[in-house]
């Protein structure tokens, strides 16, 4: 079989912004995410693709990270170059990103790494256990034995945090997991040797030079946070947050979003700056 187009979405005008979605998510549940925010910051061109075996790509010959990245690496020369871009990744959409961003760094003026996944095998992860921000024992005995496995570890235990992780769960997570192709994504995802990119990313000798940002969780139990805070000395112009009552899964209610929507219009701004710097010295 050939490889996949990858579906899109494309929304707005101006510089494009690539964004890549976590294992099997959707391009749709980024544009929750972020959609809100580029409503307030005008000039960008959203393009959220759906990996294959994702959203509305079908899996194709996908067979391990490494032909996922090819995947994106032919979307980018197809529908982005010669433009110059920004990119944005979440978990594993984060690690495809690091990849991208050293292939294409000279035609990029920005980064951003959402809970980006590291290390690939879950069990070399340094990864907390999970322990509540805010513990209400009578709030969950409420829910019913399906909503407490539905809605898994719950970091705020209250009602608007519960509300708000529902309407997230059943309105695009669920959803995105129930299309996926598992039968093609599961053996990936179980062999560490499929589940790694072998493509070289940036490093404290060869770094990355424009505006990025790395949003973490201190109460992510999926990557952590820890393993993270190296990838600083890959971006010196790195902005590294490890955001307290925030798992993996941010942002979740209103407080989460507030400070979610402020670090990330910072970066847009940066990035900004920096592209008009660049305009003006050629």
């Amino acid at each position: 079989m050939n490889s996949p187009e990858l579906a899109y979405q494309d929304v707005g005008e101006g510089m494009p912004v690539l964004i890549i979605h976590g294992w099997t998510m959707s391009g749709s549940v980024e544009a929750n995410d972020f959609e809100p925010i580029f409503i307030k910051q005008p000039g960008f061109r959203r393009l959220y693709v759906d990996l294959p075996g994702m959203g509305q790509t079908p899996a194709g010959a996908v067979k391990d990270l490494d032909s996922m990245l090819q995947n994106v690496s032919t979307f980018v020369e197809k529908h982005i170059l010669p433009s110059r871009f920004l990119l944005i990744g979440t978990s594993c959409g984060a690690y495809l990103a690091r990849g991208l961003a050293y292939k294409y760094a000279s035609a990029m003026d920005g980064l951003l790494l959402r809970v980006p996944l590291i290390e690939p095998v879950t069990s070399k992860r340094d990864v907390d256990p999970f322990m509540a921000v805010i513990s209400n024992n009578a709030l969950l005995s409420s829910l019913s034995a399906t909503e407490r496995e539905t809605l898994g570890d719950i970091p705020i235990q209250t009602p608007e945090y519960i509300n708000s992780l529902k309407t997230r769960l059943h309105t695009s997570i669920l959803p995105a997991i129930a299309a996926s192709d598992s039968a093609v994504l599961e053996p990936i995802r179980n062999d560490p040797d499929l589940y790694r990119l072998t493509a070289p990313m940036h490093s404290p000798g060869m770094p990355f030079p424009k505006p990025a940002l790395i949003l973490t969780g201190r109460q992510d139990t999926v990557v952590g946070y820890r393993d993270a805070w190296p990838l600083l000395a890959c971006y010196p112009r790195g902005t590294f947050v490890a955001l307290d009552r925030m798992d993996h899964g941010l942002p979740v209610d209103d407080t989460d979003v507030l400070i979610y929507e402020a670090l990330v219009g910072n970066w847009l701004l940066r990035c900004k700056e920096g592209r008009r710097l660049t305009v003006l010295s050629i």
